[in-house]
């Protein structure tokens, strides 16, 4: 969460949503963050800092996951995961592993691009975490990555390599550098990031799966070992859970920190920013408080810096979203119409699979916040034939949206729905109600435990118009305010098997001949509420 310049102490999480596996660098005085994208696109996160701290979305390196053909419908758990973040010889680099592919990397001079097109430095089932090394000593490079067992059979061990400078191939097989079969108690060894410190190969690895694990630190005099081991941050008796994988950076002043993620089931991996030095006895690094994690800590000493967080809320000038959402697959031409004046303009795109939106492509998501808040939008739902509907979802492996739908008598209806994690098709979460001018204003109040509360308001006038324009019908309680009306039970929003649920802008039809109409989304807000009631 951000925090006052003038204020001494930050508090965890310093970024609280779905940040998935951080990796983090230095370059001069700015300091540069990615994070696991799954199959979302655009993928592989951007984000800057100058405190550690504070942090604001700059943009993608990735703007379509490859190749293309595997990606056209969704693959929620697939694509891009645990990338490593670099800068070598003037450019800034990214390697992740696609664990359906192999191995792949991204390069750019400047950070907002352009980037290169995916380039795969070794095909393979189940190579996951690479992490590369440039031995500015020796001039040679080298890469770490792990292993994923549903896809190779193995698990639990890192492999090394040589590679070529260039950072386009590997130059040998592999060796198995680190074995957490032969250390008493490890398991899931994965998420590896490569340094070199002091004379010693360092690899900062976590294990013990992602709700329970540790980080662990691993050195050698030479990068193909044989490497020693030590636990460096665990939860012990705090309420960080699984405290683990992420990246170590250095201030210009020589302060040393780490970025680590903590799963939070349907907020995903929130990150965390904690102290960290070597220790001068053993020159082993000591994380968080003597190898706890810290809820709260002194800030870095880096200059004072404005509050700031990645943008959540959006008027989408000329029909254009923002950098914070994301496709569930790779985009098509007409999903969405750039125009001159603000608002969201989705085609209602005819599918097969219009009873599941977890099986769509076209919908916009960005991630769930890690705090209880409000989210609203303004819908409108444009001409269309019967069937066509539009609306905002909380999407995960069970989802619910609220929306509007246009009937076969050709009135518009505000409709609530959701589906079950097992069930392969949504049902009525509500009754249908009417929707005046065919237009509503829907809100989900997400409190503790991501348990979520849809409400609505319908009135005449602009889609634009304030909340305050729409009916007053006296609802009070969870997810009603002034001028809303509950819709159906609490929802408890579901994780993804790897990621954390999702906002969604949906707008779809079922299949049939010819244009199906358009929705218009305006006003897009999240609300933070100060009180964070489940931590």
């Amino acid at each position: 969460m951000s925090a006052a310049p003038d204020d001494p102490v930050y508090r965890n999480p310093v970024l609280d949503a779905d940040w998935s596996d951080p990796d983090v660098i230095r370059v001069g005085d700015d300091f540069y963050l990615t994070a696991s994208s799954f199959g979302r696109v655009p993928g592989l996160p951007l984000l800057h800092s100058r405190d550690l701290v504070n942090w604001t979305l700059v943009g993608h390196a990735l703007e379509r996951l490859e190749p293309e053909g595997e990606f056209t419908t969704p693959r929620h758990d697939c694509g891009v995961w645990a990338p490593a973040l670099r800068r070598h010889d003037g450019r800034f680099w990214i390697f992740w592993g696609d664990p359906d592919q192999g191995i792949f990397q991204v390069n750019a001079r400047e950070i907002r691009g352009p980037w290169t097109r995916p380039h795969l430095v070794k095909a393979g089932k189940g190579l996951i975490d690479p992490c590369p090394l440039w031995d500015d000593e020796t001039g040679e490079a080298y890469l770490v990555h792990a292993w994923a067992k549903s896809r190779s059979g193995v698990k639990n061990r890192l492999t090394g390599h040589r590679m070529h400078p260039h950072g386009t191939e590997l130059l040998d097989e592999g060796k198995v550098i680190v074995d957490g079969d032969r250390i008493p108690g490890w398991f899931t060894l994965e998420g590896p990031k490569l340094y070199k410190h002091d004379g010693w190969f360092w690899i900062l690895a976590p294990a013990g799966g992602v709700e329970t694990g540790w980080q662990g630190a691993f050195r050698s005099r030479a990068f193909f070992g044989p490497y020693e081991e030590k636990v460096v941050l665990e939860q012990r008796d705090t309420d960080v859970n699984g405290p683990h994988q992420g990246g170590w950076v250095r201030t210009p002043s020589g302060e040393d920190w780490f970025l680590h993620f903590q799963q939070r089931g349907a907020y995903g991996r929130v990150v965390h920013l904690q102290p960290m030095r070597w220790d001068g006895g053993g020159g082993w690094p000591v994380i968080g408080d003597d190898g706890a994690p810290v809820a709260g800590h002194r800030r870095p000493d880096l200059p004072p810096q404005p509050p700031a967080a990645p943008a959540t809320d959006d008027d989408f000038p000329g029909g254009r979203p923002g950098r914070q959402w994301q496709w569930t697959a790779n985009p098509r031409d007409g999903w969405a119409t750039h125009h001159s004046a603000d608002g969201l303009r989705l085609t209602c795109v005819r599918t097969a699979d219009a009873h599941d939106l977890r099986a769509l492509p076209n919908v916009l998501t960005q991630r769930l916040p890690g705090a209880p808040c409000t989210v609203e939008v303004d819908l409108r739902l444009d001409d269309g034939e019967p069937g066509a509907r539009a609306g905002l979802a909380v999407l995960g492996d069970a989802y619910s949206w609220i929306g509007l739908e246009r009937g076969q008598d050709g009135a518009v209806r505000l409709v609530h729905r959701f589906a079950e994690t097992a069930a392969d098709h949504e049902r009525d979460a509500a009754p249908p109600r009417p929707a005046p001018g065919g237009r509503a204003r829907l809100r989900v109040d997400i409190g503790a435990g991501a348990r979520c509360r849809f409400s609505y308001g319908t009135g005449d006038g602009e889609v634009a118009g304030d909340p305050g324009d729409f009916e007053d019908t006296g609802a009070t309680g969870d997810g009603a305010g002034e001028g809303f009306r509950p819709s159906g039970q609490v929802f408890a929003a579901t994780p993804w098997r790897w990621v954390g649920a999702l906002l969604g802008l949906v707008a779809l039809a079922p299949t049939g001949q010819g244009h199906a109409g358009t929705a218009t989304f305006t006003q897009f807000r999240i609300r933070i509420q100060e009180k964070r009631a489940d931590r």
